[in-house]
C-alpha cells in the first residue's frame, strides 16, 4: 500500500486528486492517503485517511511540519496541488527527498518562470506564438500608457497567482488606480489587451522530457462570475471534454518553449481571440487544474497515472492525446455533487422545452 501526503486536502482540487485515487482499481492499485491544511474549517471536508492541520506556505514552519508528517506517517509519496505550495515545496525538494519521499515536479527554474505571467508571455511571444499585448505595471505613468495603448478594452491582473487573482475586466483609469493602490501591486500587475469569454485548458503529464498523456477542456462559463468584477473566478461551472489538433499543437508548442525537457503536469490555459484563434494566457505548473476529476469519470485517471510514473510503475502508453469521450458535460455547483452528461442530453432537454413552448 502506497502512502500518500496530498496539501490543501480540504480544497476542491485536491478532492479530485483525493477521489481520482479513490477511483482507481483497488486490485490493482491500494492508497493511504493523509492530508494536511492549513485552514481549520476546511481540514474537515478532506476525504483521507489521517489529516494534519499545518502552517500556511509561507511560514517559516511549513516544510519542517511537513518533513515531520512525512517521516511520522511514512510517507512514500507528496502531492500539491494549490500554486504556492508547489512553488515552497519545489524550493525544498532536495531536503524533503532526502526523507525518502518521491515527488514528480517540473524543474524549479521552470516552476518560477511559468507561476509568473509576465515572463511566461515574454516567452512565448519570442517563441512565435500568438498572445495577447502584454504591458507590466510598474507605477502610474505604465498604467497611464496601458490606458492610452488599450483604451477601454483592457484587462488588468497581478503577475502571480491562481483563481482571477487581482483582475479587472474593463475598468476606468480611476478604479485600476484604485485597486493596484489597494493591493500594493505595483510592480507585480499587469495590462493585457481584453479577449473574449472562451476559455480552454489542456492538461497534460510528461516524462523527461516525452508526452505521457493529455486532454483538452471548454470551459463552458464560470460559476459565479457574477460575483467577480472580472467575471473571472477560477471556479469552472460546467467543463466539457473536447479534441481539438490546433490546441494540442499549440500547448505543445508553449510548453517546449518554456521547458526544453518537460516533466511532470503542465496545464495551459488558452481565451480566445475575437478571430476565435486560442492565445496561451498561463501554464498552471506542476499541479492539475482544479475539477481533473472530471477526466478521471471521462476515462482517463491522470492522478494515478502520475503516481505510477512517481514510482516507475507506470505500463501504459506515451503520447495519448485526448483519450476521453468527446462532449461528455461535468456540471458543478455549491453543495451539490458534480453531474456527468452526454452534450446529446443537454441537447434533448432543449429540443423538449422548444417543443412546449410551441405548444403553448
Amino acid at each position: 500500500m502506497k502512502r500518500i501526503l496530498t496539501t490543501a486536502s480540504g480544497g476542491p482540487s485536491t478532492l479530485s486528486f483525493t477521489r481520482s485515487l479513490r477511483d482507481a482499481d483497488p486490485k490493482k492499485e491500494e492508497y493511504y492517503i493523509v492530508g494536511t491544511d492549513c485552514d481549520r474549517y476546511n481540514i474537515h471536508r478532506s476525504e483521507v485517511d489521517r489529516t494534519y492541520l499545518c502552517p500556511r506556505a509561507d511560514d517559516p514552519n511549513y516544510i519542517p511540519f511537513i518533513k515531520h508528517v512525512i517521516e511520522k506517517e511514512g510517507i512514500d509519496f507528496l502531492h500539491s496541488q494549490p500554486e504556492i505550495e508547489a512553488y515552497v515545496i519545489g524550493k525544498h525538494r532536495k531536503e524533503i527527498m532526502e526523507t525518502g519521499c518521491r515527488l514528480f515536479m517540473p524543474d524549479q527554474d521552470t516552476i518560477e518562470l511559468l507561476r509568473d505571467k509576465s515572463r511566461s508571455y515574454y516567452v512565448w511571444k519570442n517563441a512565435g506564438l500568438k498572445v495577447p499585448e502584454n504591458m507590466d505595471i510598474n507605477n502610474e505613468e505604465d498604467l497611464k500608457r496601458a490606458f492610452e495603448r488599450f483604451g477601454e478594452d483592457i484587462w488588468i491582473r497581478e503577475t502571480v497567482g491562481a483563481a482571477g487573482k487581482g483582475s479587472l475586466s474593463r475598468p476606468t483609469y480611476e478604479m485600476a488606480l484604485a485597486h493596484i493602490n489597494s493591493r500594493n501591486a505595483w510592480g507585480r500587475t499587469v495590462a493585457a489587451e481584453h479577449l473574449t469569454s472562451d476559455t480552454t485548458t489542456w492538461q497534460s503529464i510528461w516524462y523527461e522530457g516525452e508526452l505521457v498523456v493529455a486532454q483538452g477542456r471548454k470551459r463552458e462559463y464560470w460559476a459565479f462570475s457574477n460575483r467577480a468584477q472580472s467575471g473571472v473566478t477560477g471556479l469552472t461551472g460546467t467543463g466539457t471534454t473536447i479534441s481539438d489538433p490546433l490546441l494540442d499543437e499549440l500547448s505543445i508548442k508553449c510548453i517546449g518553449s518554456a521547458d526544453k525537457k518537460p516533466h511532470g503536469i503542465f496545464s495551459v490555459d488558452f481565451t480566445y481571440d475575437r478571430e476565435g484563434f486560442p492565445n496561451p494566457t498561463e501554464i498552471n505548473i506542476a499541479k492539475f487544474f482544479t475539477t481533473h476529476h472530471f477526466i478521471t469519470r471521462t476515462g482517463c485517471n491522470m492522478p494515478q497515472i502520475l503516481v505510477q510514473l512517481a514510482f516507475g510503475e507506470y505500463d501504459g502508453p506515451f503520447g495519448v492525446m485526448n483519450p476521453c469521450q468527446k462532449d461528455m458535460h461535468w456540471i458543478r455547483g455549491i453543495d451539490v455533487i458534480p453531474v456527468l452528461i452526454h452534450k446529446s442530453e443537454i441537447e434533448a432537454k432543449v429540443a423538449e422545452y422548444e417543443g412546449l413552448m410551441k405548444e403553448l
